[in-house]
């Protein structure tokens, strides 16, 4: 994600105070979710966004005759969609949620998933996102100076507030420079590539394996089991515009034309003059070259959640049409930049038995060609067993079941 304001600015104490008063306060939401129904055409082109033909999430015929009933949504799906009934806020929460750690840089740092229910179509969803944690670094080797951590927690529920799924995303704030002013990105460029090279890539697109409707039994995982292997990239501008064509262009409602001027009018501090004196979404250091190497970076960068996508995508094809992911988790740890490629790649580190759940735990990596592990993160997928029998979908624990329920209890107790 790009950095927040346009205007120089420093992480103060009042602000981190005020950060942390936000814990637990919901948030309510001035823009609608790109996706307010599950409609089969969104989740298509959400799995569109990151390369994922996988017909489960493409194609009502072909998941009728899965366990599963009908297509469902891709597990990340969730990002798009999201009523929030949360009313507007007072004088006072105004005054709690205004502007935060203007003028400084804010970037996705990673992300922790939990889903307890599959998504089916024209299925509507209601959101109330928290902020859950606050940790400061005095310190950070990212900037050279102060960070924030901000933890947001995102609790997705149907109508009658029983939970589908829960995501606590974190995100860095870090003083606008820091990144030119630390040179840790000074000696990388951009990637190039010899005939060769491209296709060394084209060997592990082409050995891409999806278990799809062959079941895959708890009995027969070993733990040291590796999976087969993901390519992602060269990373190119037909890559970003396609996530944005599956996961909407921005949570911040930024929009095209007249759009674009409303919104400009409603947030002029997302907005920042390009050297020719065109106000632009601070958002553009995911496109625009100029503009990320001005903030000390080599080149525009992807998103953290396309890597995400990338490793659920991983996730997805080697368990099988029958399995569920329950929980994931991965770091955004350095930037993916045009031009790179990715390798995603896991194995099983254990092999268990929860309750009635028969589950295994992956360990995940995203290698870039420079040898760097961009994205780690860990997954549990629950299996089918032949012993114990199909697929259980895992229960929320009480404290996500008592506040799906109040999310969904009318204003006052009062139908």
């Amino acid at each position: 994600m790009a950095e927040a304001d346009s205007s120089a600015g420093r992480i103060t104490d009042e602000d981190i105070e005020r950060a942390r008063r936000q814990i637990g306060v919901p948030k309510f939401a001035y823009n609608k979710p790109f996706n307010e129904l599950a409609s089969p055409d969104g989740m298509r082109h959400f799995a569109f966004n990151y390369g994922d033909d996988n017909p489960l999430f493409n194609d009502r015929a072909y998941g009728r005759k899965t366990r599963w009933g009908d297509q469902i949504a891709p597990p990340l799906f969730l990002h798009t969609t999201g009523t929030n009934m949360t009313p507007k806020p007072d004088a006072e929460l105004k005054a709690l949620f205004k502007g935060l750690f203007r003028g400084v840089g804010k970037y996705y740092t990673g992300v922790d998933w939990t889903w307890w229910r599959p998504l089916y179509p024209d299925q509507q969803v209601f959101v109330e996102r928290v902020t859950s944690d606050v940790s400061i670094n005095e310190s950070s080797s990212f900037s050279g100076g102060r960070t924030v951590t901000e933890t947001y927690r995102d609790l997705y529920v149907d109508h009658a507030g029983l939970p589908v799924g829960r995501r606590e995303e974190h995100y860095l704030s870090a003083e606008r420079g820091g990144t030119k002013k630390s040179g840790k990105y000074a000696d990388i460029k951009r990637q190039t590539y010899t005939p060769e090279d491209i296709a060394k890539i084209d060997e592990v697109y082409a050995k891409e394996t999806r278990r799809g409707a062959e079941t895959r039994f708890w009995e027969d995982v070993e733990v040291g089991e590796e999976m087969t292997p993901l390519a992602k990239g060269p990373l190119t501008m037909v890559d970003i515009i396609s996530y944005h064509m599956g996961m909407g262009l921005s949570s911040s409602g930024i929009g095209p034309l007249g759009l674009g001027y409303k919104q400009r009018k409603k947030m002029p501090a997302f907005y920042v003059e390009d050297s020719h004196g065109v106000p632009d979404v601070v958002q553009r250091v995911h496109w625009d070259h100029e503009r990320a190497q001005q903030l000390g970076l080599p080149s525009s960068y992807d998103y953290g959640q396309m890597r995400t996508s990338w490793l659920i995508h991983l996730c997805t094809n080697w368990m099988g049409d029958d399995a569920w992911l329950w929980k994931f988790s991965c770091q955004s740890r350095a930037f993916n930049f045009m031009g790179d490629t990715t390798i995603c790649s896991g194995k099983v580190v254990a092999k268990r038995e929860d309750g009635i759940h028969r589950v295994v735990d992956l360990e995940l990596a995203s290698m870039n060609q420079r040898g760097q592990n961009t994205a780690p993160g860990t997954a549990t997928v629950i299996l089918p067993s032949r012993d114990a029998g199909p697929v259980v979908l895992p229960q929320p624990e009480n404290a996500m079941l008592l506040a799906g329920a109040k999310m969904r209890q009318p204003p006052n107790g009062k139908a």
